[in-house]
């Protein structure tokens, strides 16, 4: 099954309208409450109604922000905690590294590290668990255990088998854009096109999904904001975050903390909640749907906040 691209081309030349208009627009017409039902395994999201929150839990010792502070299954359990009592809708569990410049890591070592975790978070909590993985066997082993999403940062372009297994599951996919991989991805950043480039990209991923059997309403993209692209180059795709929402999926972004931020602001690493409040702002006004963060308090009360303006008739 393909994306039209008559049905892309007409959407691209269609009046500068509200984003959020046009994502609710095709929201309408997925049910009879015409919200969007988004759709994970056995649980449900009302893409349309609301921003989700998707908290980070980074297992890991070398992520580029809290690498190190949850490695331990005990403080695992209790930052997981937190962020639900915090807002989080979702958690999404990564046990490797993906920052520019790391490198990969085992499959046997990733999994010892998210799966206890992913095991005791869904049977203490009531939580939609995402598994941030380019792996298809740390997906199989994490799905094995209670997620219900699978995050991968390639969109399938590392291993087309992680849809394989997310069908099995019925699990959903959130298809990321990034240049290559995180070990020499800040050295493809060259595009013909940059937003367009990306969103054929993506498209492309969708495409790949659809094909292995995924159903459409349990996909999210993502354009891979610091995943191949410079610091001017996250600002543009900030500003033109409104063109993803013509694939007609839901638009997650992933903005936390990131390098551009600190670029932008000449902030350091624990300096950046003001500059990423700015971007989840302006990413939900611009059509994103769900923000991935760390600070759950901090973004919940901004995205509550920018969707009350939206909502207000």
């Amino acid at each position: 099954m393909e994306i039209s691209d008559k049905i892309f081309q007409e959407k691209k030349n269609t009046p500068n309208i509200n984003p959020l208009s046009k994502v609710r627009a095709i929201a309408s017409q997925q049910s009879n409450q015409r919200k969007y039902i988004f759709k994970c395994r056995e649980k449900e999201l009302e893409i349309g109604t609301r921003t989700y929150i998707m908290g980070v839990l980074n297992l890991t010792p070398d992520s580029f922000y809290d690498g190190g502070k949850y490695t331990s299954l005990d403080k695992a359990l209790k930052r997981a905690e937190e962020m639900i009592h915090e807002g989080a809708d979702i958690i999404d569990i990564g046990g490797e590294s993906t920052r520019p410049g790391s490198l990969s890591i085992s499959l046997e070592e990733e999994c010892e590290r998210v799966i206890p975790a992913i095991n005791k978070i869904n049977k203490s909590f009531d939580t939609i668990i995402s598994i941030d993985t380019t792996k298809s066997g740390v997906a199989y082993e994490a799905l094995k255990e209670g997620a219900s999403i699978v995050n991968d940062i390639s969109g399938l372009k590392f291993d087309e088998k992680i849809a394989d297994v997310a069908k099995e599951y019925d699990a959903a996919l959130v298809l990321t854009h990034t240049s290559s991989y995180p070990q020499d991805m800040q050295k493809h950043t060259n595009y013909d096109s940059l937003v367009d480039d990306i969103l054929n990209a993506l498209r492309d991923s969708v495409n790949t999904a659809i094909e292995k059997g995924i159903d459409n309403r349990s996909i999210l993209i993502d354009p891979g904001f610091g995943f191949g692209k410079t610091s001017e180059q996250n600002l543009i795709l900030l500003k033109n975050l409104s063109r993803f929402c013509e694939l007609g999926m839901p638009v997650l972004i992933g903005t936390s903390n990131k390098s551009f931020i600190g670029k932008t602001l000449n902030a350091e690493i624990n300096e950046r909640t003001e500059g990423t409040a700015a971007t989840v702002a302006i990413g939900i006004l611009k059509g994103a749907s769900i923000v991935r963060v760390h600070d759950i308090n901090y973004m919940k009360k901004v995205s509550t906040m920018v969707d009350a303006v939206i909502n207000i008739n």
